[in-house]
């Protein structure tokens, strides 16, 4: 039997929420904001009013407000979109335990076996939108196709409070014209790098040599060719399935920026301590280390590199952004934002091999000193204990706003 996978896009989600809480704000073009105080002034979401003006998430308060002088800026309430966010997750309940969620507001579902029970996927996806808009007062947009690539490309093309259907005999003309980029999996730098070698359109992806495109893009390129081709078989999680933990990290946009490398070192430092216990909360350690800088210009750098042990110390992982920020930054400009990230995670406890070179009783020792911190800070709170240098601190905001992405397919 040929699946039925849905994928299901709550529209302007913070947005959305917030009209839905204030009802005077509909019709009006509302667009939710980071703390300008904190510099993390830049559009989360905006309304379908605010994007007729051109408004855009992820630019700057002020660009947005200069295209639309009659924005209503909310700063974000994640708890009520978290809220919203459970509640439309027993919408879906109603429907199938097959429920795989791909951040707060976008799910797919494999209605297959659902059927039966529910007449046509027709009149499921029907029951779904009316639910939405009388329950929750939101909207969204469906898209059903095979797989669940193409379902995610529906409701991606169908409008605001729509359903669009691919099928599999008909999905080549109906996507293959659209560019590449339409596709997920395909961001701004991939769909650059096509593009450079003649593949505009996802047609063009589905004629490729895999081969080609896996040495162009690795393995991903061989994925991107079963997605144009309709070729995708995974399958949609069990509700409550947890993805493995591929990466740990946290980020901090510094409300004055950041002009020396003893400023940068404490800011990895703070920033480090909530890595490590999340580490340690999951029983996992890091075996590298990756770290984001963002410049006053807006620009954004990437480093990484290997650690010397697999650790969960705060310590150790800040001491190790730190030689890359050293490494790898020329202070051309001043520093805006940074980010530290665990990567290569392992089970805690793995074995590994020593080399004559390493000086293991330093890092045990280190290990026994960031356990004890932690262990303080479990039970007496994260501000029960720190380092020093960071009572002098006062570059890092005191309430940092955290995003979650869906780790399967950020880029």
């Amino acid at each position: 039997m040929e699946r039925i996978i849905i994928h299901s896009d709550m529209n302007s989600c913070y947005a959305s929420v917030e009209c839905s809480l204030n009802p005077e704000l509909r019709g009006k073009p509302v667009a939710v904001g980071g703390s300008e105080e904190h510099r993390h002034g830049i559009i989360l979401a905006k309304s379908e009013e605010a994007k007729k003006y051109g408004v855009k998430t992820g630019e700057p308060l002020w660009q947005a407000r200069r295209k639309c002088p009659d924005l209503i800026i909310i700063e974000p309430h994640f708890d009520e979109y978290i809220k919203y966010s459970k509640l439309a997750h027993d919408i879906y309940a109603r429907y199938t335990d097959k429920i795989e969620p791909m951040g707060l507001d976008e799910v797919w579902c494999d209605i297959t076996g659902s059927i039966r029970a529910f007449g046509s996927k027709e009149a499921i996806c029907e029951e779904i939108r009316t639910a939405f808009k009388e329950e929750l007062g939101v909207t969204v947009s469906i898209g059903v196709s095979f797989n669940k690539i193409f379902a995610k490309l529906g409701s991606d093309i169908a409008g605001k409070d729509e359903v669009y259907e691919i099928r599999k005999e008909n999905f080549k003309e109906k996507i293959w014209h659209l560019p590449a980029t339409s596709i997920m999996g395909v961001g701004r730098s991939t769909g650059e790098t096509l593009r450079r070698y003649g593949v505009k359109t996802i047609g063009e992806l589905a004629a490729s040599d895999p081969e080609w495109l896996k040495l162009l893009l690795g393995v991903a390129g061989e994925d991107l060719w079963r997605y144009a081709n309709g070729l995708d078989n995974s399958r949609v999680m069990p509700d409550g399935y947890k993805q493995p933990i591929k990466s740990v990290g946290h980020g901090v946009t510094c409300s004055a920026d950041l002009v020396n490398n003893e400023e940068v070192w404490k800011v990895f430092l703070s920033l480090a301590q909530d890595v490590s216990g999340q580490l340690k909360k999951n029983n996992l350690e890091a075996t590298g280390v990756q770290i984001g800088i963002r410049d006053n210009q807006l620009v954004t750098r990437q480093f990484q590199c290997g650690t010397e042990f697999a650790t969960q110390s705060a310590f150790e992982i800040a001491k190790t952004a730190m030689k890359l920020f050293k490494d790898g930054y020329n202070w051309a400009y001043n520093v805006r934002a940074l980010t530290v990230r665990a990567i290569n995670l392992q089970k805690e406890g793995t074995p590994y091999q020593l080399d004559f070179l390493c000086d293991s009783r330093c890092h045990e020792r280190q290990k026994k000193i960031d356990d004890t911190v932690l262990a303080i800070r479990d039970r007496f709170g994260s501000d029960a204990i720190f380092n020093c240098c960071l009572m002098t601190e006062d570059k890092i905001p005191d309430h940092n706003i955290k995003h979650t992405l869906p780790g399967k397919f950020f880029k």
